[in-house]
């Protein structure tokens, strides 16, 4: 993690190297000119909002929300045929949630503050003050074992190196130490992999 961390002088840099894998920082992208256009590096689309946490939090909703969260519960649900709905996501309470000041989201380093204090009411106190329990998949383990065989084609060298979007030992040198166990490269692997894939198409 703190190799994303090199290069932040702001909020705004730590929540970009946060959420990012930022393959331009160490080289591992070979054409310093290519530079893929999206949400979060697009100044146009949080132009007019002053404060950091704001940005993030449109940041947040315009890609992590839409393009990981709900995507995952949607796949999850319809795995097994399951209509799931998501009230907080009604426009009414988005536009409302918009509305509130900074200080009443957040109150002496509690996030969510409003809607706290409405559960609080009707939901026991150790239901709601517990650690998060995510849904990540096995990423990591998946890439040292039962896919072995899809990134032997991905990261063929000659093949990387023919396309010219990665630098090819670069690329290896990180495979091979998350294959070792040594390093978790995990999302940058499967970034990588994901962005391989994906031409592989064209």
């Amino acid at each position: 993690m703190s190799y994303r961390l090199k290069t932040v002088n702001s909020l705004d840099d730590m929540y970009y190297s946060l959420v990012t894998e930022g393959f331009n920082e160490d080289g591992l992208v070979s054409n310093d000119n290519f530079v893929l256009e999206t949400k979060l590096n697009n100044s146009n689309i949080v132009l007019g909002i002053n404060k950091s946490a704001h940005r993030m939090m449109l940041w947040d909703a315009l890609t992590y929300l839409p393009d990981d969260i709900l995507t995952k519960v949607d796949r999850a649900a319809m795995g097994v045929g399951l209509e799931t709905r998501i009230p907080f996501l009604d426009h009414r309470v988005v536009e409302l949630a918009w509305r509130f000041p900074l200080d009443m989201k957040i109150k002496n380093g509690v996030g969510k503050w409003p809607i706290r204090q409405i559960l609080y009411k009707y939901v026991p106190k150790e239901l709601i003050e517990r650690p998060k329990a995510g849904f990540s998949v096995p990423v990591g383990q998946w890439i040292r074992g039962s896919l072995r065989e899809w990134e032997d084609d991905l990261l063929d060298e000659s093949r990387v190196w023919h396309e010219g979007y990665f630098d090819t030992k670069l690329v290896r040198k990180i495979w091979e130490q998350h294959l070792s166990g040594n390093y978790d490269w995990t999302s940058r692997l499967w970034a990588i992999l994901m962005f391989q894939a994906w031409i592989n198409e064209f």
